[in-house]
């Protein structure tokens, strides 16, 4: 089966989240399954400097506001994986993030932007925007690639299906209801049920939810959540009405980037046979990060975006408790200039227990995991969380909330949950978590259980080829 995926991230290349972890690993995975899977990017100025055996298979002319627009095809760095890279200077070619300026503030035309990528992904789906390979299957993540949906679904006949992945619904892709014509699309897309209009503004993740063949999101408990109230971020009876055609996928791990066992980030490798690295790793982590370093300390992780969302507001209220106890936190994250600023005071406060580092940094996420011997997830909502896996693979318990994906990957034979968005049982978790602790070989049984969980791509990969082979065209 030809399968495109059409993304906005991919690692290393570009990456504020999980969804770059996913679109790396997944396409490797199905590939090695024996399916024929592609990738579709933004050129990027570090994704076009990393692209090879570049030849162009398009020329798009001026569309979007760009005035030159060509489609490339080769491969990233070293890689294998087949990319279609849209090189198109005046909208990808600048500093700052692929989101965001360098200040923080949203691009003022990434309405035009994803356009672009999702007219992209429908035109090579329909196949004329290179024709010599044309996928069977549409595969768009999240609201930057959801426009490929409608438009394919503008081109009968059709011929490719397209299944649409919520990574986080709370990140819509929503924008001014004016700027409708700037998309070119037809007048009868835009109101209704199923047009893009959304309590007075164009939302992109409305557009794939309605228009995609199959909707999957990136857990179980997850799709089943967005359907409620509670997590549906006003959605929830778009999704209801597509309940039917609604998976929960949960996501894995690319045993390739991480592995204990052959970490090059790891001051000394280990597996769970043999954890004597893992307490090296953590020496380290303390010294490089100014704590004092004590093996009778247990050591707390963050690996986060800062925000609301991921619960950490929860953890300032807890921490001084957590201190008090003897053990000490180190955080690696960047956001909410409010929670960036109280950790920060944190770390002034206690220089020998707490370590903050802000901004993000691939081989520290990789340290801190390794020497860690637990990692907080305290999510309000977790779709599905990629660090609650990396610290089962690392033997570093997770203590995390029991929602999406969380709940579906960590129980109390392999880390700590509580229920309640509450400081409280935040705190009688990390209570918890401290007298496992301190019984040793209770704590070796806990992670052995965890390094020795299956979190691979190998059935996620499967159970998407099912969702490929099942789903059908929609009318």
């Amino acid at each position: 089966m030809r399968v495109l995926h059409v993304a906005a991230e991919m690692f290393p290349f570009v990456k504020t989240g999980g969804l770059a972890d996913v679109v790396a690993a997944l396409p490797a995975a199905q590939r090695a399954a024996g399916l024929d899977a592609r990738v579709l990017l933004p050129g990027y100025p570090a994704v076009l400097d990393a692209l090879r055996r570049s030849r162009k298979v398009h020329d798009g002319g001026t569309l979007f506001g760009a005035a030159r627009v060509t489609l490339r095809q080769g491969v990233l760095t070293d890689g294998e994986l087949p990319v279609y890279v849209i090189d198109a200077p005046y909208l990808y070619a600048r500093d700052g993030g692929p989101y965001q300026d360098e200040a923080g503030r949203e691009w003022r035309d990434n309405l035009q932007r994803f356009a672009l990528l999702g007219w992209y992904g429908a035109h090579l789906a329909a196949g004329d925007a290179g024709p010599q390979w044309q996928p069977e299957l549409l595969h768009c993540h999240d609201w930057h690639a959801a426009l490929a949906c409608t438009m394919l679904r503008l081109h009968p006949p059709r011929r490719s299906r397209t299944v649409f992945t919520v990574h986080n619904l709370a990140y819509q892709g929503r924008f001014e209801l004016g700027d409708f014509p700037l998309l070119g699309l037809p007048a009868r897309c835009l109101d209704g049920l199923d047009g893009l209009e959304f309590h007075g503004q164009l939302s992109f993740m409305k557009a794939g939810l309605v228009d995609a063949d199959a909707i999957s999101t990136v857990s179980p408990t997850y799709a089943r959540e967005i359907t409620t109230a509670e997590f549906g971020c006003g959605l929830e009876g778009v999704l209801r009405s597509r309940a039917d055609d609604l998976h929960g996928i949960l996501n894995g791990v690319d045993p390739a980037v991480w592995n204990p066992a052959t970490d090059a980030h790891l001051a000394a490798t280990y597996d769970a046979a043999d954890l004597d690295g893992k307490a090296q790793c953590k020496a380290f982590l303390q010294q490089e990060l100014g704590l004092a370093v004590r093996s009778d300390a247990p050591l707390f992780a963050v690996v986060s975006r800062l925000s609301q969302q991921k619960g950490l507001d929860l953890l300032l209220e807890v921490l001084p408790g957590l201190l008090a106890a003897g053990a000490q936190l180190v955080l690696l994250g960047s956001g909410d200039a409010a929670l960036e600023s109280a950790f920060r005071e944190a770390a002034r406060a206690h220089p020998t227990a707490v370590g903050v580092q802000i901004g993000y940094d691939e081989a520290l996420a990789h340290q801190i995991i390794a020497a860690a011997d637990v990692i907080l997830l305290p999510s309000r909502f977790e779709p599905c969380g990629l660090t609650q896996l990396y610290g089962l693979r690392y033997g570093t318990l997770p203590l995390v909330r029991r929602v999406g994906g969380l709940a579906d990957t960590v129980d109390t034979t392999t880390g700590f949950t509580f229920d309640t968005a509450d400081a409280g049982a935040l705190s009688d978790a990390v209570q918890r978590a401290l007298i496992a602790w301190r019984d040793r070989p209770h704590w070796r049984t806990l992670q052995q259980n965890a390094m020795n969980r299956d979190h691979s791509w190998s059935a996620a990969a499967a159970a998407y080829t099912s969702l490929y082979r099942s789903c059908r065209l929609r009318s």
